[in-house]
């Protein structure tokens, strides 16, 4: 059976076109299934917040600042969620600020959990890297179960958990340790 050439045209259109919204209902379904990684999802906050900044005079002349990118407040349960965390703390003799991706902060106990990229650079040299790191603030405690790095004038620890008590100037590094100095450190206590 032979086709003319314009029923053979009207095969190749309907061919075409049917390929087409086939290809077209594909990416319509893919994309209303995939999710931008920029979108936030639904939330059940009482507030969002584009930036959010507070500030306050602590016991003696310890002073901090917290400020993050975005906050989301859950009144209920007394919690803010926040992205893009910097929090400064300001003693009389020296100056940390701690940043991070994420954090949560207890509204009523003004503790805060800060997760996912957590530095906490000193002003006197100290930098110390791990993935989650506490405050209480009642105990003026630091801590975290998570493996951290701490440099300082050429020495490198590592271990697994950490616990510093403000109050009594103490700090605990725990689980096996690792160290590695460097000759610069070497030369610079003698």
């Amino acid at each position: 059976m032979a086709l003319s050439p314009q029923r053979l045209s009207a095969w190749i259109l309907t061919g075409v076109t049917v390929f087409a919204l086939f290809v077209v209902g594909v990416l319509l379904i893919k994309g209303s299934l995939t999710r931008q990684p920029d979108d936030l999802p639904p939330s059940k906050a009482d507030y969002r917040i584009k930036e959010i900044r507070l500030q306050e005079q602590g016991s003696g002349k310890v002073q901090w600042r917290l400020t993050a990118d975005q906050a989301e407040v859950f009144e209920r349960e007394g919690k803010t969620v926040m992205r893009k965390v910097v929090v400064t703390i300001q003693e009389p003799d020296r100056t940390w600020t701690v940043t991070s991706d994420e954090g949560l902060l207890l509204n009523a106990t003004k503790d805060v959990e800060l997760r996912k990229n957590v530095v906490l650079v000193g002003s006197d040299g100290l930098r110390l890297e791990t993935t989650s790191l506490r405050w209480q603030a009642k105990e003026r405690r630091v801590w975290t179960t998570d493996p951290v790095t701490i440099f300082r004038d050429g020495a490198m620890v590592r271990g697994q958990g950490l616990e510093a008590w403000m109050a009594e100037e103490r700090t605990q590094v725990k689980g096996r340790l690792r160290a590695t100095f460097s000759e610069k450190a070497a030369e610079r206590s003698r």
